[in-house]
């Protein structure tokens, strides 16, 4: 197996509050979360320990990102870190308020972020088993979470790999509620990204969990891109009746996204020669186990760019407006560009290479900047303050 001061205005540094328990205050199993903490008027102290060890990072002069919605502000031109001492962070997803839910694989916590605030941990979401690259992995936020107030969870239980739905109102999260079960868990391969599609479905992605011909076996959840809707049934449209498998022959698929025409691009691992990133095509095989990168084969899609392993082994990606694709890389320890035009992908750049270490995901913000988790506790030699998560404005990235 492969695997990678400037002066406060009104803000200050953030911090992980935990101290959380597994069980909800109402005595109903739930999540509890205590209220958000409000912003100081005083600087915190680089590195100074709050009461749970965790410690507060440093800030940069910046605007708060607006609430979606809201009044439109400027958006801010310098770096920066709004949490740290996270343990093997792995997904993020933004409520429409602009704050941001943050989940922890091995300790199955799920935390809400916001800046100019300290983070909030909700405490332990019940029913993952934590083992190997299984966890608590993707979060996904309802569309229509004004509605709904739901959120969408990927974790690894006793039996399986499953998608759970969980109401999120007023700072508690209810017991998960299982959507989408039987996806096939190993100690690896596991997938585990959840996004909502421009149409309005759930997107879900699953490694072949060890297992080869899960990715060829259409009957299998495990090797896929699944089309779900918020109940968790194949979505109407899919390329085969009755069934929620979207596209299939994928090894280990740990990031999606969409464009603004709405195509959909994937990042994947490979095994020991190609990662590779693919535009998705429903209905359609990615190859393996039979092929690993560029095959020219019939029946097989080629991925539009691939990279050696020891390049990528890429996680979360997330795309601007202008069509670029950003690709958080572990083993790697990049951040890579690739900009892309009606699905053909250009040159790929390589940016941040060694600065932070492994990435796990990026995601675009409310206002665009690109918010990123590294990945160097699960993996790898972790730094001062890891893991964190981490605002870089696109304009910074050169």
């Amino acid at each position: 197996m492969r695997t990678t001061p400037v002066a406060l205005a009104t803000l200050v540094a953030s911090a992980l509050a935990a101290g959380a328990c597994s069980s909800g205050a109402g005595g109903d199993g739930g999540v509890a979360a205590p209220s958000l903490a409000t912003a100081s008027s005083a600087p915190a102290p680089t590195g100074a320990a709050s009461p749970s060890g965790t410690a507060t990072s440093p800030a940069g002069s910046a605007s708060p990102t607006a609430a979606r919605g809201g009044p439109a502000r400027s958006v801010p031109t310098v770096r920066r870190t709004l949490a740290t001492h996270l343990d093997v962070p792995w997904s993020v997803a933004f409520l429409p308020d602009g704050s941001a839910l943050v989940t922890l694989r091995d300790k199955a916590h799920l935390l809400q972020v916001r800046e100019g605030s300290r983070a909030v941990d909700l405490g332990r979401v019940p029913g993952v088993e934590p083992s190997g690259e299984g966890g608590l992995l993707g979060v996904a936020v309802s569309p229509h979470f004004a509605r709904d107030h739901t959120i969408f969870l990927y974790l690894t239980a006793a039996n399986d790999n499953r998608v759970v739905r969980m109401r999120f109102t007023s700072g508690k999260a209810s017991r998960p509620e299982p959507i989408l079960t039987g996806i096939p868990k190993a100690g690896n391969h596991n997938g585990g990204r959840l996004k909502f599609g421009p149409d309005g479905y759930l997107y879900v992605t699953t490694g072949d969990a060890g297992n080869r011909p899960n990715a060829q076996d259409k009957r299998s959840l495990g090797g896929k891109i699944l089309r779900v809707t918020e109940n968790g049934k194949p979505a109407p449209g899919n390329p085969f009746k009755g069934s929620p498998v979207w596209s299939y022959g994928h090894r280990n698929v740990q990031g999606i996204a969409w464009d603004r025409a709405g195509r959909m691009f994937a990042s994947e691992f490979g095994q020991n020669t190609w990662d590779e990133l693919n535009l998705i095509r429903p209905g359609a095989n990615y190859g393996w186990p039979v092929v690993e990168g560029r095959a020219g084969r019939s029946g097989f899609v080629d991925p539009l760019r691939q990279w050696p392993t020891d390049d990528a082994s890429p996680s979360g990606i997330a795309i601007t407006a202008d069509g670029t694709v950003w690709m958080a890389a572990l083993r790697g320890e990049s951040l890579w560009r690739i900009p892309t035009r009606n699905g053909v992908a250009g040159q790929p750049q390589r940016l941040l290479h060694g600065e932070y270490g492994r990435l796990r995901d990026v995601v675009v913000g409310p206002d665009g900047r690109l918010w990123v988790l590294t990945n160097n506790t699960a993996r790898g030699n972790p730094r001062p303050g890891d893991d964190k998560l981490i605002v870089i404005p696109v304009s910074t990235l050169r």
